[in-house]
């Protein structure tokens, strides 16, 4: 049934967009190093004042511009201005979002970018790949699912320790592996002509379940794989 559906359908290449802050330059230097691995876009997320020295004393001004954040999650004057915009943000079906972890959170500039097109990836396949000298990412990962509430997020985010850095390559590639990119990649959606189909469940091999822990999902006329 699996290959007969492929048959009345239209199978598009997913396109993968890889967003980065990067103040240190070891998130720079990871998602160089993905992007060599996979096919996406890159977008730079960058401050709109220039030159500031987040790491002057102790990061007094990236703890300030978190506790702002804290403070009023939802105003978005509590949100740092950039200066990166996008306009073709639905043209993509995976965002790979690789941040450092300030203060226990997601770098602020980062979470500016997401305040301000969260609606846009709704639906989309969110990534996440922290970088962070000892702290665990937890919540880093908290920031992502409120800022971006109705993205699909994968469990299996990258953690990349700052001392990790120059073994990024292989760390990534495992991963990679891990979240089986290539599959969701490989499919972006499927136009079913037999409504019928819709909101069937099939494993990768084409057999019907509702019961399965990887495969593909359909419904209103899509195909999602996770």
């Amino acid at each position: 049934m699996f290959f007969a559906l492929l048959a009345m359908a239209t199978m598009a290449q997913g396109k993968t967009l890889v967003v980065y802050y990067s103040f240190t330059n070891n998130i720079e230097t990871i998602a160089n190093d993905l992007v060599t691995q996979i096919d996406a876009d890159v977008l730079e997320v960058e401050p709109a004042e220039e030159g500031l020295d987040y790491a002057a004393n102790n990061y007094a001004i990236g703890s300030n511009l978190i506790a702002a954040i804290r403070a009023n999650p939802d105003d978005a004057s509590s949100y740092p201005a950039i200066k990166t915009t996008i306009s073709n943000l639905d043209d993509y079906d995976i965002i790979i979002i690789a941040t450092p972890l300030w203060w226990s959170n997601m770098a602020a500039p980062m979470q500016s970018f997401l305040f301000n097109y969260s609606s846009q990836m709704a639906g989309k396949q969110i990534r996440l790949i922290v970088s962070s000298a000892s702290s665990g990412i937890s919540g880093v990962v908290s920031d992502a699912k409120r800022l971006i509430p109705n993205g699909n997020f994968f469990s299996e985010n990258l953690w990349i320790r700052s001392s990790q850095t120059s073994n990024c390559h292989t760390l990534i590639a495992n991963w990679l592996s891990k979240i089986d990119y290539s599959t969701i990649a490989a499919i972006r959606n499927i136009d079913i002509e037999n409504n019928s189909e819709n909101d069937a469940t099939y494993t990768l091999n084409g057999i019907r379940t509702n019961n399965i822990i990887k495969g593909v999902y359909i419904k209103n006329g899509k195909k999602f794989v996770y």
